[in-house]
């Protein structure tokens, strides 16, 4: 999943908006000048099973870098480089390409040895000519074979990252599409590491075949009791009676179990995917959460609070500014 990061604003407030102390993470120990040359050790869809009728083709690859600098030191919520071989249209190199991490810092081996990122294939046409289009590092990385060597760098990313003391927050995670990577990484983290946070997970998808890591999702649910998993679907009705729903619906559908985490010191929100969630997410916000609470999350000109319906994008993080208790990454 190739992002562009969003970092959350400082403001401040009564409920804790003046943010955690995150974890200091190193960046940039693999430069492209110098790439390591990782070997893939796995690669499988993470949608639903053979017979699924999902239109997205998305693989959860898995690569081993031990003996590189990348070897533990690749957090979740940070991304990995990656180079693929070949030219472009223009007979350039391939650019570097940014992907989540969507292993905890143990990695999927438990030593930080084999990381993992959750890649969809981009399959296109060209607006002009109605051409075939596929993206060059997506479907690279979805046709690697087990063995086959990748060139990578990293890690980038320091502000979408879990606090140094995550026992301290509770968590509220947004997520569309591939933007579950750092999240499958991040709750991964909390629950290996015992905490007994809060911990709830929204995940957003058009159909219910196109829901990420789900079966694993559900079964991380059921063995622990302080995860919650709810999923919205946008484009099919929800199986209990409930039509379509956005992830930011969950705010009002939930607000039982969602206000009261959201509204004392520990809460933290995470928002990742595509970049038109935002909005949604800050509305909701705005509609569940009193002024003193929303504070914690979001510095909103006085005179905003009377048209939240009426918002756009254009006012994020001008009228509209999250705190440090509010982290965006979209794309």
């Amino acid at each position: 999943m190739s992002s562009v990061e969003k970092t959350s604003a400082d403001a401040p407030g009564q409920h804790g908006s003046v943010g955690p102390d995150l974890l200091d993470v190193k960046m940039h120990l693999v430069t492209p000048a110098s790439p390591v040359v990782g070997r893939v050790v796995s690669n499988e869809r993470c949608t639903a099973g053979r017979g699924s009728k999902s239109a997205s083709i998305v693989r959860h690859v898995s690569i081993d870098v031990s003996g590189t600098a990348l070897a533990g030191q690749i957090h979740p919520g940070q991304s990995l480089g990656v180079l693929a071989p070949g030219t472009d249209a223009r007979g350039l190199p391939n650019k570097l390409r940014l992907y989540s991490i969507a292993s905890p810092t143990a990695g999927e081996d438990g030593a930080g040895n084999v990381i993992a990122t959750t890649v969809k294939r981009t399959i296109d046409e060209h607006w002009e000519t109605g051409s075939l289009f596929l993206g060059a590092c997506s479907n690279y990385l979805c046709d690697l074979k087990v063995g086959d060597e990748v060139r990578v760098t990293g890690p980038s990313g320091k502000r979408f990252v879990l606090p140094r003391r995550p026992g301290e927050h509770d968590y509220v995670f947004f997520a569309t599409g591939t933007g579950i990577a750092p999240f499958r990484g991040m709750i991964l983290e909390l629950l290996r590491a015992n905490v007994e946070s809060k911990i709830v997970l929204v995940m957003g998808s058009a159909y219910s075949t196109d829901l990420l890591y789900h079966a694993d999702l559900l079964a991380l649910a059921a063995k622990h009791s302080n995860f919650r998993y709810l999923t919205a679907i946008s484009r099919e009705s929800q199986g209990n009676g409930e039509g379509p729903a956005y992830v930011q619906d969950r705010l009002s559908t939930h607000a039982g179990e969602l206000v009261p985490l959201l509204s004392g010191p520990r809460g933290l929100v995470y928002v990742c995917g595509i970049a038109g969630m935002e909005l949604g997410i800050v509305q909701g916000l705005a509609r569940v959460l009193d002024v003193g609470a929303l504070e914690g999350y979001l510095a909103v000109d006085p005179e905003m609070m009377s048209s939240v319906g009426s918002w756009d994008r254009r006012m994020l993080h001008k009228q509209v500014r999250p705190t440090r208790r509010m982290f965006f990454e979209v794309y």
